[in-house]
């Protein structure tokens, strides 16, 4: 594998469509109320698609400096663990992302403002700032936030509340009702989704003292918890589909449905986390179809 597939390896691009579900939702709200602009949703995709990198390199800068990426590990193989790529590269390449993501971010925030929103401008430039923090301390650093289990909860925050929420007030510059449980749903499929990643890689964690909430609770009390995350994620999104329905077309994302039942089978049945990697893209390309179909339907 030559440096330039390294490169594209690392920065794991099977993780980026459930990045942008919360942007692609948002948009579909913001069409249907007549503000959507493509100039903001071009680049709150790319923004958001630069945090999700940087935080895969910081990723595995972090994990690669502690020694948490070892043989031990059952999802792909990271850069710095293979040697293929040294930890002074993967820094200056993070610092190069940060770079990018300020400007991306600036450019964004400049373009659904301007000038006239002062206060909304400066409160996104602080969200853009803590995006940015916490792509990188979620392993990196003595006071990791992803070793005290608290990345649950970061990903809730970022990949829903903000991703849906924030993105639609770069829009319309005001917040609706109408997104708050959808942006809490793709927040709950989004930890879903950490959680899946943290009970498959649960023994290599304990052994590197990376103390992830599935550490913490125990393999069991995780599943019970996995299963709660998602249970809870259909009942809300579900009660959204009857608060606001005006047509069968409204229902459309019921589809995701399927393969998140099947899904939540498959871990209260597993009795080995390791086998449980192809679950991942599973529940995740799930969440893009729901966050898709939920927001085609609502415009339909």
């Amino acid at each position: 594998m030559n440096k330039f597939s390294v490169w594209i390896s690392s920065m794991r691009l099977r993780t980026l469509p459930l990045s942008i579900s919360g942007i692609i939702l948002a948009s579909s709200f913001a069409e249907y109320n007549g503000y959507f602009k493509w100039s903001i949703f071009v680049l709150a995709i790319l923004t958001t698609l630069s945090f999700q990198i940087l935080s895969n390199l910081a990723n595995d800068y972090g994990d690669g400096l502690k020694g948490t990426d070892n043989n031990d590990r059952i999802g792909p193989e990271r850069a710095i663990q293979t040697g293929k790529i040294t930890p002074d590269e993967m820094f200056n390449a993070i610092k190069i992302n940060i770079l990018i993501s300020i400007g991306l971010a600036f450019f964004l925030i400049f373009t659904a403002f301007g000038v006239k929103h002062f206060f909304l401008t400066l409160l996104f430039f602080i969200f853009g700032i803590a995006s940015i923090a916490s792509a990188v301390k979620y392993t990196v650093g003595t006071n990791a936030y992803g070793y005290k289990g608290l990345g649950d909860l970061y990903v809730f925050v970022f990949f829903g509340l903000v991703s849906v929420i924030g993105c639609y007030v770069l829009y319309a510059k005001t917040i609706d009702h109408i997104v708050f449980l959808p942006a809490i749903t793709i927040g709950l499929l989004s930890v879903a989704v950490l959680n899946l990643n943290n009970m498959r890689d649960v023994i290599s964690d304990e052994k590197s003292n990376k103390f992830t909430l599935v550490v913490k609770l125990g393999i069991e009390k995780a599943k019970r918890y996995h299963i709660l995350i998602i249970i809870t994620a259909i009942i809300l999104s579900a009660l959204y589909g009857i608060l606001y329905y005006t047509s069968p077309f409204n229902l459309l994302y019921f589809i995701a449905y399927i393969p998140l039942i099947k899904h939540l089978k498959v871990v209260k049945n597993n009795k080995d986390s390791r086998l449980l990697d192809p679950e991942l893209k599973k529940v995740a390309l799930s969440t893009v179809l729901l966050a898709v179909l939920l927001g085609i339907g609502h415009l339909l």
